[in-house]
């Protein structure tokens, strides 16, 4: 967290602290190279997916993806049964497919925690909820805290919020830095907080990165690209940009940040181009369940297909 007071006093006297205090944050970009061009970032991303893409379509990899996902299901119409039924298929795979590993957890609105926990077979599966007015961020943060809060109570064991991308764009970094570091707060050192920058909302490289740092300094375990709410999801570029602020951060700290990748991932070729992304920016040391992820609501048949050789739809 940076470190900040809060003052009470008149007009003038506010702005003044805004600006001193927005200053700060300046510092923090200041230490890392914002002189970023979006061509240039997207031409990047393509060379490292043309290059190296291929040799990462091999079925050690592909199971490796399998064991990163986070199955979703984030949908306007989700009850308990579609629910129940999506975590008994779950356990119903994990049970007699001993050689290709359980995926890394599975994503579900708060009111759904609880079925999940109480259902749920295999214990090393993440219970990922999304709190915090998902997907636009676009409520009050006691709510936000609460809605954590509960969630927890009933048995996540990981926790995605959006970034508030309004106060972003409107430079007003002290109430991200406030929301996210609040609801860290709450999740405590045993909850991972993934904060979802909505990078397609950004748009820019030098956003994307600037928001990748907020989230970090303020609390983030995890960065991760999209809701997949919004008509742009993940980009090759995005994801280009996170992996080498990740990097960057580690460099100047020793910290491994995680990076999560969701948003319109649907394909075997679209996953392995990522996880390629993944590999030759931030290295082997990233591959592990613990600091990569994909989420998404589609990827897990496709994968299971490619591995089998056969049409197959388990989720």
């Amino acid at each position: 967290m940076i470190p900040h007071e809060h003052c009470n006093c008149c007009e003038n006297e506010s702005k003044n602290h805004e600006e001193e205090y927005n200053s700060k944050y300046e510092q923090v970009f200041d230490m890392y190279n914002l002189h970023l061009h979006d061509e240039i970032e997207q031409e990047e991303a393509k060379k490292i997916i043309s290059s190296k893409s291929a040799e990462n379509n091999i079925t050690e990899v592909l199971k490796f993806l399998f064991g990163c996902i986070e199955v979703t299901s984030l949908k306007t119409t989700d009850n308990e049964d579609n629910i129940l039924k999506l975590v008994e298929r779950i356990n119903e795979f994990t049970n007699s497919n001993p050689d290709i590993p359980y995926p890394a957890g599975i994503c579900i609105y708060p009111k759904f925690v609880n079925i999940v926990n109480n259902s749920l077979e295999t214990e090393n599966i993440n219970i990922s909820s999304v709190t915090g007015g998902f997907p636009s961020s676009q409520t009050f943060l006691d709510i936000k805290t609460i809605e954590t809060s509960l969630a927890i109570q009933d048995g996540a064991t990981e926790i995605d919020m959006v970034m508030p991308v309004g106060f972003f764009l409107a430079k007003d970094y002290e109430m991200i830095e406030t929301e996210i570091s609040e609801i860290k707060q709450v999740c405590g050192e045993n909850i991972k907080l993934k904060v979802i920058l909505e990078t397609g909302a950004l748009q820019t490289a030098v956003n994307i990165k600037k928001a990748a740092l907020l989230a970090i300094y303020s609390g983030a375990d995890f960065i991760k690209t999209s809701t997949g709410k919004i008509s742009v999801g993940t980009t090759p570029m995005a994801v280009y940009v996170m992996c080498k602020t990740i990097k960057e951060y580690y460099e100047k700290t020793n910290i491994k940040i995680g990076i999560k990748i969701a948003g319109g991932i649907s394909t075997t070729e679209t996953a392995l181009e990522y996880y390629t992304i993944v590999k030759e920016v931030l290295g082997k040391e990233w591959l592990t369940h613990d600091l990569f992820r994909i989420g998404t609501s589609n990827l897990s048949n496709a994968i299971i297909s490619k591995i089998t050789g056969s049409n197959t739809k388990v989720f």
